[in-house]
C-alpha cells in the first residue's frame, strides 16, 4: 500500500503494509457524516442502535443503505422483521444518539416515538425519517451492508440543525467546522 505524504511533518502515516486499524479509523473520522437511530422491530421486540453508515443508493427506485457491524443486537431484529426506520437526528438530541450508541442501549418503549406504515418505530423530533423494506443483506469484512427500499418519509416543517459525527465527536454542525 502506498501512502502520499501529507503537508505537515506531524502526520502520522501508514506505509506499505497491512493498514493499522487504529489509524484508519482516524483518518475516516476526518469525514463528517450525519447521525441517525436505526429502528427496527415492533412491540416488545422494537430495538435502536445509533449508525453513522448510512448512504442514499439511487432514487429510481428508492433505495437506501446503512451497515452495521456483525455482531450488532439490531442485526437480527432487522433480518427477522425486514424493515426498519432511519431517524435522521438533530443536534440537540445528541443524549439520544449516546443513549443508544452502547451495547447496553436506551429501549426504544421509553422513547417518544410513532409507528412508521411498516410499523416500526420512528422517533419524535427526528429531523426527517425514512421508513424502509429490506431488499438486500451483504456480508463484507466485521459488517452487514442492509439495503432498503424507502416506502414512507416524513420531513418536519421546522429548521433544526442536524447532529454530526466528526473526529469521534458529536455535535451541531456549525461546532463541527
Amino acid at each position: 500500500m502506498h501512502v502520499t505524504p501529507m503537508p505537515s511533518d506531524s502526520q502520522e502515516l501508514n506505509q506499505a503494509g497491512p493498514v493499522d486499524a487504529k489509524l484508519l479509523r482516524r483518518a475516516c473520522g476526518h469525514f463528517v457524516t450525519g447521525v441517525t437511530v436505526i429502528t427496527s422491530g415492533r412491540g416488545e421486540q422494537a430495538a435502536g442502535t445509533t449508525v453513522n453508515s448510512f448512504t442514499s443508493v439511487s432514487l429510481d427506485p428508492p433505495l437506501v443503505l446503512f451497515c452495521l457491524h456483525s455482531e450488532s443486537r439490531l442485526r437480527a431484529v432487522v433480518e427477522d422483521s425486514g424493515v426498519y426506520a432511519v431517524n435522521f437526528l438533530a443536534a440537540q438530541q445528541e443524549p439520544l444518539a449516546w443513549a443508544f450508541a452502547g451495547r447496553a442501549t436506551a429501549v426504544v418503549r421509553d422513547v417518544a416515538h410513532r409507528p412508521s406504515v411498516t410499523g416500526v418505530p420512528v422517533l419524535n423530533d427526528a429531523l426527517a425519517f425514512l421508513s424502509c423494506r429490506l431488499v438486500n443483506t451483504s456480508e463484507v469484512g466485521d459488517h452487514t451492508v442492509f439495503v432498503g427500499e424507502v416506502v414512507e418519509l416524513g420531513v418536519p416543517e421546522q429548521s433544526q440543525q442536524p447532529l454530526v459525527f466528526f473526529r469521534g465527536e458529536m455535535g451541531s454542525l456549525q461546532a463541527a467546522v
